[in-house]
């Protein structure tokens, strides 16, 4: 399941994520993209990143479409997170995918988010095989989060 792609975010990208992410903390809607905080690996410090989650048949996803992504790596650690926006937090418990089990998850993603991820997804579409997104799915990490109590 642990693929070693990685697309590390350039300038702009570093720059793009920081305008999302201020606007998110002011709850300006953007096409239901969240902020993701999940306690650093080594740190124990919150990191943050705009996310786009993903809802299928009830169930909400994080699909990374940079691949080994620091944020990945986090929550595989901690394995929990907060969906946040605005003053709004949403706690979750976080699960990885297995390959198996990701080709329907990223075929929603794609048919939602695939204007915004298409640099990152190396072709691959909403409307490509199942077996085209299996072998995509080991290049995309994949968390199904599940709702955590506030304590």
């Amino acid at each position: 399941m642990a693929a070693t792609h990685h697309n590390a975010p350039g300038k702009l990208a570093r720059t793009s994520n920081a305008v999302v992410a201020a606007l998110l903390r002011l709850h300006v809607p953007l096409f239901g993209a969240r902020v993701l905080a999940v306690r650093g690996r080594t740190s124990g410090e919150w990191r943050t990143v705009p996310v786009n989650p993903i809802d299928v048949d009830g169930v909400r996803y994080l699909v990374s479409p940079r691949g080994q992504t620091q944020w990945v790596r986090n929550l595989r650690a901690a394995g929990e997170c907060e969906l946040r926006r605005g003053r709004s937090a949403w706690q979750y418990a976080a699960v990885e995918v297995a390959d198996v089990d990701k080709p329907a998850i990223l075929r929603a993603y794609l048919a939602r988010w695939e204007w915004q991820v298409r640099p990152y997804v190396n072709g691959s579409t909403a409307d490509s095989t199942d077996a085209e997104l299996l072998t995509a799915a080991q290049r995309h990490p994949v968390f199904r989060l599940a709702d955590q109590p506030r304590t």
